[in-house]
């Protein structure tokens, strides 16, 4: 027998089959027509959002129907002419938004980097954390982080060993440093090896001091050498990127062929950096430019300098 794979929707995907097919159809079977009621492309991104977590649109498909049946209602009774559904109208016949903005680091900090991940419903943001405290060689992970990820954060922290130096790491942290390594949503059950690029990132990020921009996100498995290796679903984890609002997004480099099956939209929206080392990877996300070292004058030295005549150098840094 053949296993037929059969992937999500996207979210652009929904929108348009929700924009031609579902609305149309919803509006005719609850007795309106387009005179009677209209739905914005910011309801329908509402909806698909913030209303549904599901790999095809039948959830979608009832909460339009919902939305039509209570306009309709609403016309019948002479509270209104004609309804423009916005997304203060979806919230006004649906609640409260039933699903939250995926988790995303808000500002470049050290130790936390924005990674992408694949789930069944579609591709999500998945920032990870780093922390080091004053220990003896341990590494701790939490989150329901899985065996591969386990691993993955294994060779990120021999790679750091192995270009401390580079990066103005003390070589021995690993005998003075315990790090702790964390994912968000910690009941929601992690694993795969593409998550290998953020966790270098961000372990080398907490150890350098260096912090990690935070409208980049990364995907991407490392090896023991640093090399980058391709990954899968990307289709889906670019669109999270999308949805995000991220910037850049760094991918491997033997996953470009991949790019094809990226909606236009999001080609369009997102910078795309290849990689095929860490150091390419650590070039884009890490912010290099250290702060201007201020110059402290001592009150005796600084009137030497005003009395000195125009030419003399005189030292009144120590």
């Amino acid at each position: 027998m053949d296993v037929i794979e059969i992937p999500s929707y996207t979210r652009e995907e929904k929108f348009e089959i929700a924009k031609r097919h579902l609305v149309p159809k919803q509006v005719r079977q609850n007795g309106l027509n387009g005179n009677k009621i209209r739905f914005t492309d910011a309801a329908l991104y509402e909806l698909i959002d913030y209303y549904t977590r599901e790999a095809g649109v039948r959830t979608l498909e009832r909460l339009l129907a919902t939305i039509c049946r209570k306009a309709a209602k609403e016309i019948v009774t002479g509270v209104a002419h004609r309804v423009t559904v916005s997304p203060e109208t979806v919230e006004k016949y649906l609640g409260v938004r039933k699903y939250l903005e995926d988790l995303k680091s808000d500002k470049s900090q050290v130790g936390e980097v924005n990674g992408l991940a694949w789930t069944s419903v579609g591709g999500t943001l998945m920032p990870l954390e780093v922390l080091s405290v004053p220990g003896k060689d341990a590494i701790e992970l939490t989150g329901s982080l899985g065996d591969v990820m386990k691993e993955s954060a294994k060779i990120a922290v021999t790679y750091t060993r192995s270009v401390a130096d580079k990066y103005g790491i003390d070589s021995d942290f690993y005998q003075k440093r315990d790090i702790h390594i964390h994912a968000p949503e910690g009941a929601v059950p992690k694993d795969g090896p593409s998550a290998g690029v953020t966790l270098a990132t961000g372990i080398i990020s907490e150890l350098s001091g260096l912090k990690v921009r935070s409208d980049v996100a990364m995907t991407g498995e490392i090896t023991l050498r640093g090399k980058v290796l391709a990954i899968g679903g990307l289709r889906e984890k670019t669109m999270a990127a999308y949805k995000a609002g991220i910037k850049t997004v760094i991918i491997p480099t033997a996953n470009k062929p991949d790019l094809e099956e990226v909606d236009g939209k999001v080609k369009d929206g997102l910078n795309f950096v290849f990689a095929e080392t860490i150091e390419d990877v650590l070039d884009v996300a890490l912010i290099h430019d250290q702060p201007e070292q201020k110059l402290s004058i001592n009150p005796v030295a600084f009137k030497q300098i005003e009395k000195a005549p125009m030419g003399v150098r005189l030292d009144a840094t120590r």
